[in-house]
Formats: C-alpha cells, structure tokens, sequence
C-alpha cells in the first residue's frame, strides 16, 4: 500500500495535467458539431492505453464513435478484469451558469474539497473515474504487482445511449471474455465513508410532440376557440402524477419490486443529513412519492420527469400567437423487474388516450435501458469493499444508485459476468450539470484503490 501511494505523490502533478488535457478536448456525443473532438478524444484515450503499458490497443470502429479496446495478458490462467469507461461527455449548457469555462479546465478549492477539485465538463463524469485505470494500470505494470490479466473497453456513446456498445459487445465476445468487469461511473458518500453502488435504476427515455392548428395563430381571433398545444401539453404532464407523486400510468407499477422492511432498514444505515441535503441544493423542502424518504425515492422507487418542454415565441418581446406545436422530453427512472420497453409502451398508450380531441399527439422513444442489482456476497464485491476499507480505514456501505447505466445489465446478457461498480465522485460534483467538478483527493484515492482490487480479488479467486 505504502509503494502505490508513493507512486501517486510522485506522479500527482503529472496525473493532474494528463487529466486536465482530456478534459480541454470537448467529446460531447449528443451534437454533431462536436463529432471530431469525439474522434480525438478516442485517439487520446488509445495513445494514454499504450503508454501505460498495454501490449495491445485498437480503435475498434462501429456504427457510430469507435471503441477503444486495449488489453494486457500475463497469464491466460490467471483471471481477467474487463474495464469499462466513456470518453464522451454532456453538452454543457446551459453555458451562462458556469463559473468557469467547461472546457477550459481550473482548479479551486471548495468546503467539500479543500485540496482543491478539477472544474471541467466530463471531469467526474467519466474522463476523470475513467482515467484513474489507466493511471492504475500504469502503476501496476511499471511496480510489476498487476496479478492477473486486464481488458479495457473505453466506449464514446455512453451519453446518447451506447447503441454502438450493444452493437460491439454482441460481436466480440470472445475478445471481451472475462471474470469481472469494473466500472468508475458511480459516486461515495463522501470522502469519509465509501460506498459501492450494488443497484442501478433502469431508463426510458421519450420525446412528446402535441399538435393542434396546422399553423400559429393570433391568440385574440383564436384564443378560447382552438386547443392550444402548450396548454394541453402542460395538463397532460400534470396528470401524470397525483396529490401523492404517485406515477398514473396504468400498469407501471405492477412489476415494481417492493423492497422488504429488513432491506430499507440497511439502506437507512448510510449516513444522511437531510437538512445538508435541501442546503446543498437550496431548497426550502424535499418533493416526492408519499410513502417514501429521501434516499428512497432516488434509488428504489421508479420516477417520471420532464426534462425539457417548448413551444411557441421565446425571442425577446411579444408576440400573441397559439402555437401549432408544443414538446417535451420526459425520462421514466425504473427499478429493477422493470422492462423498459414495457414501460415506454405504457407511457405511450395511456400519453395519446389522455389528448383531446382538439390536438394530436407523437410520441419518439429515444433510448433506454434495464435496471441491475449486483450481489454484496460475490467475489468481485469482497474484493472491492476489502481494497475500500485499507485505503479510507472503514468499510464500504452498499448502496443503491438513482443513477442509469444502461449497459450493465447487457453486459450480464451477452457476458455473462457480474459488474461491479466502483465510484469515486461525490453527490455534489454537478454531473450533467453546471459547474462540473471532481476532486483531486478523489482522482488519487481512486488510483490508490484500484489496484488493491486486482490484488483481492485475485486472491479470492483461489
């Protein structure tokens, strides 16, 4: 333990500056305009792969961005930790809300990060977590302690989905074999008491688009006479929850796996401040499923939210039109059991039964993807609780995440293996958000962690 953290406080400024050039690089999946930072950013990801010591790295291309793959082989006996990161990042508007620019990298310092934290879209989510394994791996193979064999699979469509992955994984299944598969796409409590992520929300993502006259229309001739869509559509997404925050999608529960009182009675263990929480956010209050407390709702309990809705003039001034169309982005957060599939057909039945007659309504599914929950009795959970507890001093909780990932549950599919979800960010780092950010503590501590969980896990396997 001793030699690896001497490695990272040797090598803590030049770790600090690789990271800091990934992030100047805006890989920004979701708009075409950004399409060859992307395609940089894949070369970086390669060139960073081969420089810390893997002996075979490819672009590997695919319908859309390409994936990186690289692997180390020491011993075909011995076993095998498939790696799985993005190198693609969120847009990061909305841009007026940064206090610094979101690629153009800077370090402050923060109450919650008083060694400072790196300020950059995609710093935490993932260049950063994902980084920390190449930095790993650079320490195992350059101290000669890596025990067993590794793989990396560093995708560029996490963001929008990972259609390409679902694509290269069912392809190369033989090249992608493995005993476990690690991913850094999660967080911690907090920089005292870690945690790993055992359960992922599923997702179902839509687009609405609710049509009335075949043109705007001046709102003084034709108000109160037609439907005007951005009315209708703001009461059709009032109706989808009732005075409890109870989703009214017929059948959207029935599936719903209610956990026992034993299970919420753990989950409650884990440390939580309420009134730390509605100050972080500045909010006077919480707001959610009755029934429920707060870390429920994020984690176990299925939602439904809008993302994003417009319509109409926006430009500066007036203007007295009824528009012709109106549109929203909903995303449905499911619960493992939860097909979403299923669940995006519900919505879409009961989303057009619920129009009146005055308006037609579309419905474009997006993407989207299953729940998962992973096991705390496994191999791959000891070792990474056991690699948890020698770096911070305690044991890591089991925690259930609110957040997505769906490629988890395809890689149980098509690989067959278990995946176990090490994270180092924290709630406050504002992934997807304004004012991205990821603790340098954090990006260290994780370099120092990851290789105790080659060690353990290897020594476990046994």
């Amino acid at each position: 333990m001793e030699n690896i953290k001497s490695y990272v406080q040797q090598h803590k400024d030049r770790f600090i500056n690789e990271l800091i050039e990934l992030l100047k690089i805006p890989s920004v999946s979701a708009d075409t305009a950004y399409s060859q930072d992307v395609i940089d950013t894949s070369e970086a990801v390669k060139v960073s792969l081969e420089k810390a010591g893997c002996d075979l790295v490819e672009v590997c291309d695919t319908p859309g961005y390409p994936i990186i793959y690289g692997e180390k082989i020491i011993d075909p006996n011995l076993p095998t930790v498939l790696v799985y990161g993005h190198y693609d990042v969120q847009p990061p508007d909305p841009m007026e809300l940064w206090t610094s620019l979101p690629f153009e990298p800077v370090i402050k310092t923060t109450d919650i990060h008083p060694e400072g934290a790196i300020f950059a879209r995609g710093a935490c989510d993932d260049k950063g977590q994902m980084y920390m394994h190449v930095k790993a791996l650079e320490y195992m193979v350059q101290s000669n302690t890596l025990p067993c064999n590794v793989k990396f699979m560093i995708e560029g469509e996490e963001e929008v989905g990972s259609a390409s992955l679902a694509w290269f994984v069912e392809r190369n299944q033989e090249k992608l074999k493995n005993d476990v598969i690690l991913i850094s796409d999660t967080g911690m409590i907090s920089n005292q008491q870690p945690s790993i992520t055992t359960g992922l929300r599923g997702l179902s993502y839509v687009e609405v688009e609710v049509t009335g006259p075949n043109r705007d229309l001046h709102s003084g001739l034709y108000g109160g006479a037609v439907a005007n869509p951005i009315n209708i559509l703001a009461k059709m997404i009032a109706s989808l929850h009732d005075e409890d925050n109870h989703i009214t999608i017929p059948g959207f529960y029935d599936k719903v796996q209610e956990l026992s009182a034993e299970e919420r009675a753990e989950m409650a263990k884990a440390p939580f401040s309420l009134e730390k929480y509605k100050n972080a956010l500045n909010i006077a209050d919480v707001y959610g499923e009755k029934g429920y407390v707060t870390n429920e709702r994020n984690s176990i309990r299925p939602t439904l939210d809008v993302n994003g809705i417009w319509g109409g003039y926006q430009g500066e001034g007036a203007k007295t039109v009824i528009a012709s169309k109106a549109f929203a982005k909903i995303s449905m957060r499911l619960v493992p059991n939860q097909d979403w599939h299923e669940i995006t057909e519900l919505f879409t039945q009961h989303f057009t039964s619920i129009a009146p007659a005055g308006v037609t309504v579309k419905v474009t599914p997006h993407h989207g993807g299953q729940g998962y929950v992973t096991p705390i009795d496994s191999i791959g959970y000891k070792a990474a609780n056991m690699a948890y507890t020698e770096t911070f001093g305690v044991p890591a909780i089991p925690v259930r995440s609110g957040g997505s990932i769906p490629i988890v549950s395809l890689f149980e599919k098509e690989l067959k293996s278990k995946t176990i979800l090490m994270g180092f960010g924290l709630d406050s780092d504002a992934i997807h958000s304004p004012n991205e950010h990821f603790g340098i503590f954090n990006y260290l501590k994780g370099i120092e962690t990851i290789p105790l969980f080659y060690k353990y896990f290897v020594e476990l396997s046994k």
